[in-house]
């Protein structure tokens, strides 16, 4: 038996079936659910490549100066509360715990 590769394939939602009308509206609703509309230009826009002119940008952060219950690390350069000093060298210089070990 030949067969007929150009003809159109019938499938068994091409037969007409008699659905409900409940059924027909819920089909509807899920397939324009289905639907998102992206703007591509504000997902570009929240993408930051590297290298790029941030010479407009403002800092929101507040910045605290050094408290007297805080010390620098001489080797992290990271400012740290004095429960986390390790030691102190001979010449002065301080250092935390996770330099230090």
């Amino acid at each position: 038996m030949a067969t007929d590769y150009d003809a159109p394939r019938r499938n068994e939602s091409d037969e007409v079936s008699e659905d409900s009308l409940e059924e027909l509206k819920a089909r509807r609703n899920e397939a324009q659910s289905a639907v998102v509309d992206v703007d591509e230009a504000e997902t570009a826009e929240s993408y930051e490549l590297p290298g790029a002119d941030l010479s407009g940008e403002e800092l929101t952060v507040r910045v605290v100066p050094k408290q007297a219950d805080e010390f620098t690390c001489s080797s992290c350069f990271l400012v740290h509360h004095r429960s986390r000093l390790a030691e102190t060298t001979a010449s002065g210089e301080l250092l935390c715990r996770d330099c230090v070990g």
